[in-house]
């Protein structure tokens, strides 16, 4: 499935291509042409009529390919979106898919210092952290901290240590 932009980037590459192989064949005739020129008022028809043509068509070159190469990745950018935004109505209905497993389901629960959430033992967000310390029920009490949105904890899952400190 291929986009109409796509298609069109094709022949931006190619005349950047062609634009520099054009740049370097006009230099290279250019410097041939000096370089048989002993005296320099006669080696300045090479330079104005080919060698600075050559450069001049050698940077057109490189800014047709820089902007082609742009636009061929614009274009698959594109592509790629269209077919997640296609994709994602189907698989949204959740027909034929087994529920998802929830993130964490421990009933112990823990808090980080300094932090402003409290989270299952389990939760991806503490898991591993040495600091993390069981929540303290006059903490949950008091609502200084908020139940983390990824695990979900309520304050009825575990029962909150009273002596963490």
């Amino acid at each position: 499935m291929r986009t109409t932009r796509l298609r069109t980037v094709h022949p931006v590459l190619w005349a950047g291509w062609a634009a520099l192989a054009a740049g370097a064949v006009l230099c290279v005739l250019g410097w041939y042409g000096i370089s048989g020129e002993r005296y320099a008022e006669r080696q300045l028809p090479y330079l104005a009529s080919c060698t600075v043509p050559g450069a001049a068509l050698i940077v057109a070159g490189a800014v047709l390919l820089a902007h082609g190469r742009n636009a061929l990745a614009g274009a698959r950018v594109e592509e790629l979106y269209g077919l997640l935004v296609a994709a994602g109505p189907a698989d949204a209905d959740g027909a034929g898919q087994p529920a998802a497993a929830p993130v964490a389901v421990s009933g112990d629960l823990l808090m980080v210092p300094g932090g402003t959430l409290w989270h299952r033992a389990d939760c991806p967000l503490v898991a591993g952290k040495p600091e993390a310390l069981p929540v303290d029920s006059r903490v949950l009490a008091g609502g200084d901290l908020a139940p983390c949105p990824i695990c979900e904890p309520t304050a009825s899952d575990g029962r909150p240590s009273e002596a963490a400190g």
